[in-house]
């Protein structure tokens, strides 16, 4: 069985919560697989090729836990990859170019390719080309056809993804269990209920 950790966006796979998921999970004897999802790179991101990457590390059966784009491209891996068993996703990023489409900035990167982002992994100022928007928006189509038993947890107070995301996703899925949690995106201040609750959501799969 693999266990997968997918980042979000402009993150890495030494970010926070995926070093804490490692550390939580070492303890238990059980090894998980930080990917990096900067694919082909950071400039030039592209939905499907994070996707590929998850289906990639597949050995055998995988649960996948993802961070927001992570968690994103976590169910679309699962809804095109039987082998996928089960999801945990923290502030998956639903329904991502509809909401990058009401973004201040989204006119200004139709414009000139080039959207400015900050790389939380490295610390400094980076950029992403418009080829990351016209593939997501061919493969991010609708909500994610998910069949397999997933936990998400959200923050009510989260200002990059609405909570209504997963709530509307959860209200249409019977095979997923939404977490409301009182933290914002980086749910960084939640890790310890998240790590707890995902323990007992993955016990089948692990005892």
């Amino acid at each position: 069985m693999n266990i997968l950790y997918g980042h979000g966006f402009a993150s890495g796979p030494r970010s926070t919560k995926g070093l804490a998921f490692e550390a939580h999970f070492a303890a238990k004897g059980v090894a998980i697989d930080r990917l990096d999802l900067r694919v082909p790179s950071l400039e030039h991101l592209r939905l499907s090729a994070m996707i590929d990457t998850v289906r990639a590390a597949i050995t055998d059966r995988a649960i996948v836990i993802g961070s927001s784009l992570g968690g994103l491209t976590a169910a679309r891996a699962a809804e095109r990859d039987p082998r996928i068993v089960a999801l945990v996703l923290m502030a998956p990023a639903f329904q991502l170019i509809a909401r990058w489409r009401q973004r201040t900035d989204w006119e200004a990167w139709q414009r000139t390719g080039w959207l400015a982002i900050h790389d939380f992994a490295e610390n400094k100022p980076a950029r992403v080309d418009i080829g990351f928007a016209d593939d997501a928006a061919a493969v991010d189509i609708g909500s994610p056809d998910v069949r397999v038993p997933t936990l998400i947890f959200h923050g009510r107070n989260d200002d990059t993804v609405s909570i209504e995301r997963s709530r509307e996703f959860v209200a249409g899925n019977r095979n997923a269990r939404l977490v409301e949690l009182d933290d914002g995106h980086d749910l960084v201040a939640s890790v310890p209920t998240i790590l707890d609750e995902t323990d007992r959501f993955l016990r089948p799969w692990l005892e």
